[in-house]
């Protein structure tokens, strides 16, 4: 078994990446062989409507024509088993390096057919883990869940099984003194960090076991 996690988040050992190492940690405790990508490491861009993923008879039908260091990552997630991206929100969305990513895979396989279908050619598990600085109230107040019901609702139909965990209130800074902040109080996130954040990366783990096991179906 093969699980694949990208991190959509410029930090390396933050939430998001801790939550996805929990993840492919757990996926390793039931014998699976996983790689975390980092985004911010590779050089690419997002979809540039060339339709060459379209075209018929062409050579780069059903995949992304684009040259660049995205290009293995689209590649080798054809052979996994299960596929986990992580991001933080900013301003209600993923973060941009996560939404150019998201362009390029999806959008080769999605056809212009009635009824849409998916060219990817098996079935996979697929999650999206999410960590903001808002609570759970907060999500839904501010509609954060337009978003992210989108991206189940696209994953779910490319790869035939997508689900979402959120990590709620995260620790933004280890030093707020640092930064002009009353927003809330830190010592309160500090705490919910020391408590609840574990939790979330037991969730992930948790994640990570059922995705490696014969890929979570």
């Amino acid at each position: 078994m093969k699980v694949l996690a990208i991190n959509g988040s410029p930090r390396k050992k933050w939430n998001t990446a801790t939550l996805l190492q929990n993840a492919l940690d757990g996926a390793v405790s039931v014998g699976a062989e996983t790689e975390l990508v980092h985004l911010y490491d590779l050089d690419f861009k997002g979809c540039t409507s060339c339709f060459a993923c379209k075209l018929k008879g062409g050579k780069s039908y059903g995949k992304c024509a684009i040259q660049d260091e995205l290009t293995s990552i689209l590649e080798q997630i054809q052979n996994v088993d299960a596929l986990i991206l992580g991001s933080p929100i900013y301003f209600g969305t993923v973060t941009g390096e996560m939404r150019s990513f998201m362009e390029r895979l999806f959008f080769p396989y999605l056809t212009y057919t009635i009824p849409q279908a998916s060219l990817f050619p098996r079935k996979i598990s697929t999650a999206f883990i999410y960590t903001m600085n808002v609570s759970e109230e907060g999500m839904k107040e501010y509609h954060y869940t337009v978003h992210t019901g989108l991206n189940e609702s696209v994953m779910n139909r490319m790869f035939g099984h997508a689900e979402s965990l959120f990590s709620f209130e995260t620790l933004q800074f280890e030093d707020y003194s640092k930064v002009v902040f009353n927003y809330f109080d830190p010592e309160e996130r500090k705490e919910r960090r020391r408590t609840v954040f574990p939790l979330d990366c037991k969730r992930a783990f948790d994640l990570g076991v059922r995705f490696g096991k014969a890929g979570g179906r």
